[in-house]
């Protein structure tokens, strides 16, 4: 048994203390900054109000102020936020973190880097280390709704990360008979593989919306248009997944994640909202309030793609569907599956 530092009490984060305390491990969850009302309520009877489940009796809950103190004597540091966290936790976490702890990261995503790259979160928060202080960065990736992980359901992740002794000692950590954990030290395919899948699967569900759009809210939906744009997502994901360097068997992740996050969130309801004719600015509008990974994370690998184009690294005619989703979201184009494209090969 250890002692496990949750930062950030978002739905995944507050997640991950199920199979921790199922493991007899002590968890300790400190909220961010935004997460105030979540901790006093957790104080108050355990349970978690946006996860909508109560957590572990053995959960210690504090608020960000705390953060020295959670940390200290623990074995893992769990970083709970999501990507628009990253630059709060590097500039207000990690150098609060004591050396030779290792972390491991639920957050999904990339970081806009030089020249057309993308980094991972891992390679940005290592940038961010004082001098003397040694920390391995981790990070999960693959399919795994946080509700379901809190409802105790199977789940099969992926812990990458640069040391392969690390991942192994995190695993034997987390491990229980229903989160099943598979290890690669390949961070750069893991990690683009489950973010690419946040730009692809708003575009699989735009098909939702047309149908729905054509046919009305809550009709028959109809699976040839998804399946056939699920088919060029992962033909896409593949060729963007060998320009950032990543191994294809990295692929599996992203696929798997793509086919789990078209199913619900707010990923499919922007898709399902722009399918059905909103444009992008309406459907925002009907989302006030709400963070939008599939946004971000299409901006930054179109706007990468568009310069490693210009170098002749990549060429655009074989990225339509993403490049469709970056004229809805950025030139306000309406929604115009370029389905003759998919066959161009």
């Amino acid at each position: 048994m250890g002692v496990v530092a949750i930062i950030g009490a978002g739905m995944m984060g507050s997640a991950m203390a199920m199979p921790l305390a199922d493991n007899g491990h002590k968890v300790r969850l400190v909220g961010t900054h935004l997460d105030r009302e979540i901790i006093d309520r957790v104080r108050s009877d355990n349970y978690h109000p946006t996860l909508k489940r109560y957590l572990p009796g053995g959960v210690i809950p504090d608020h960000v102020e705390n953060i020295s103190v959670a940390v200290e004597g623990a074995d893992l540091i769990i970083c709970g936020v999501s990507s628009f966290g990253v630059d709060w936790f590097c500039e207000h976490v990690i150098p609060q973190l004591p050396s030779g702890v290792p972390v491991l990261a639920v957050t999904k995503g990339l970081a806009e880097g030089q020249n057309g790259a993308l980094d991972t979160f891992p390679h940005v928060f290592a940038s961010y280390l004082k001098p003397g202080q040694k920390i391995s960065f981790n990070a999960i990736g693959g399919p795994c709704t946080s509700y379901e992980l809190a409802d105790r359901r199977h789940s099969h992740v992926y812990f990458c990360g640069s040391d392969q002794g690390v991942l192994d000692h995190l695993r034997s950590l987390l491990t229980t008979d229903y989160y099943h954990i598979s290890i690669s030290t390949d961070v750069i395919g893991i990690e683009s593989a489950v973010a690419l899948k946040n730009a692809y699967a708003l575009a699989v569900t735009l098909a939702v919306g047309q149908q729905e759009r054509d046919h009305g809210e809550g009709c028959q939906l109809a699976y040839n248009p998804q399946a056939a744009l699920f088919g060029q997502s992962v033909r896409e994901m593949s060729l963007l997944l060998k320009m950032m360097g990543g191994a294809p068997e990295s692929l599996i992740a992203g696929i798997a994640d793509l086919y789990v996050t078209i199913f619900g969130g707010r990923t499919r309801l922007l898709g399902t909202l722009l399918g059905r004719g909103l444009s992008f600015a309406e459907a925002m509008e009907r989302l006030a309030g709400v963070t939008l990974e599939s946004v971000a994370i299409t901006n930054r690998i179109a706007k990468a793609v568009r310069v490693r184009a210009a170098k002749g690294e990549i060429e655009l005619s074989k990225l339509p569907l993403l490049m469709h989703i970056d004229e809805i979201i950025n030139q306000s184009a309406e929604v115009n599956i370029p389905w003759h494209m998919f066959t161009n090969y």
